[in-house]
């Protein structure tokens, strides 16, 4: 009765901890928060969609918000625990939010990350029929011959620490998160298009919370829609 991509999580979560050095005995009880991106549950719809299969588990199973709360729930963490759904930026609001629990105290510790599974073409038929996903199936970002986005699977945890946390302890440090922020594009000429001047200010922000020059800056990860 549960969603693989809760299956995926567990396994995520126990591997990044032990790339962090954890072990599950030493983090229960402890503050660490799980801050999980997941906007899609096709699972859920296989189960419910039929009452003759639907079980005790098939709620938690199913449920967004138990693909975070089964971490906590199995190493018995103390901290806040959400599942985050802002479609395709879900897994980087996590990150954000994360962050901004570790500045405030609220957490100690935390895993964020996001997953998404395909299991049914309900989705994949919806954009298409919306005309948002690439006829060939193929990302042509930027590209004169762009026609859309594809839709892609897998997940990810990571573990944040507070720098100075991290350093007093002698934790293996992968990189440094300089700053975080976050909008949303207000009216724009269609509800899942991008706003120019949104975006521009967000950007602005972001730089100048993190002290970083944007001439610094040596990679750019987009969204579908070039944001």
């Amino acid at each position: 009765a549960m969603d693989p991509q809760q299956r995926l999580l567990m396994e995520l979560s126990y591997e990044a901890l032990d790339d962090a050095g954890f072990e599950k005995e030493g983090l229960e009880g402890t503050r660490t928060g799980v801050f999980i991106g997941v906007s899609v549950n096709e699972y859920g719809h296989f189960q419910f969609g039929d009452p003759a299969v639907i079980t005790s588990h098939s709620g938690t199973g199913s449920a967004l918000s138990i693909a975070a709360n089964r971490i906590s729930y199995f190493y018995n963490f103390r901290g806040p625990s959400m599942a985050i759904d802002t479609a395709c930026s879900s897994s980087l609001t996590a990150v954000h939010q994360a962050c901004q629990s570790l500045r405030n105290g609220e957490s100690n510790l935390a895993l964020a990350g996001g997953v998404n599974m395909i299991l049914s073409p309900a989705h994949s038929i919806a954009f298409t029929k919306a005309g948002v996903l690439a006829r060939d199936g193929r990302c042509k970002t930027f590209a004169a011959n762009a026609d859309g986005y594809v839709r892609g699977e897998g997940g990810g945890i990571i573990v944040l620490k507070r720098l100075s946390a991290a350093l007093a302890d002698g934790d293996h440090i992968h990189a440094v998160i300089q700053g975080s922020t976050m909008s949303q594009d207000g009216r724009t000429n269609g509800l899942m298009a991008p706003s120019q001047e949104s975006q521009e200010a967000l950007l602005r922000r972001a730089y100048s919370d993190a002290g970083v020059a944007p001439e610094s800056v040596q990679y750019v990860e987009t969204h579908g829609t070039g944001t």
